[in-house]
């Protein structure tokens, strides 16, 4: 199968910003009925560490993230932003 249907992020490293107090950063795989499915996923809740979650995805954005799990899936209604990383640098 091609990746066409995946969408035209499938494979980047994105930033989800969700309306809640976590964002994930990771690697954007596929959207399904349950939610936005990302790979090697790196969080962060608002605030935790003394840092924004604008703070914390600055951070990663210089350095690189860690990955914390393996995938995760956000469901759709959670979605606030999706945009990939190499974006955010950009300033």
């Amino acid at each position: 199968g091609s990746h066409t249907d995946r969408g035209e992020l499938h494979g980047i490293t994105v930033v989800l910003d969700t309306i809640g107090d976590e964002v994930f950063i990771g690697r954007y795989f596929e959207e399904r009925d349950a939610g936005v499915v990302l790979l090697d996923v790196d969080f962060h809740h608002d605030g935790a560490e003394g840092r924004s979650k604008a703070d914390y995805v600055r951070s990663a954005a210089q350095y690189g993230q860690w990955k914390k799990l393996d995938s995760k899936t956000i469901p759709r209604e959670q979605v606030r932003s999706i945009k990939p990383l190499a974006d955010i640098g950009a300033v």
